[in-house]
């Protein structure tokens, strides 16, 4: 069984529709708990090519 990505930060960015700690979406979030290994490792896999080229977040807030 492949493990979660999650590290508990759980935010969801307004502009990306990504989770600001595991880089997963809302779909990938909510089909985690029944996914086989096998589309675990699609999701971690889209997830590996979205943190190419970009910081640790998908995007930057500038405190208002």
């Amino acid at each position: 069984m492949i493990a979660s990505p999650c590290i508990d930060v759980c935010k969801m960015g307004e502009a990306s529709g990504l989770c600001l700690g595991c880089w997963r979406t809302l779909a990938e979030i909510g089909a985690w708990g029944a996914a086989s290994d096998g589309e675990r490792q699609m999701i971690l896999a889209a997830v590996a090519r979205r943190r190419v080229g970009h910081n640790r977040e998908p995007e930057h807030h500038t405190p208002a």
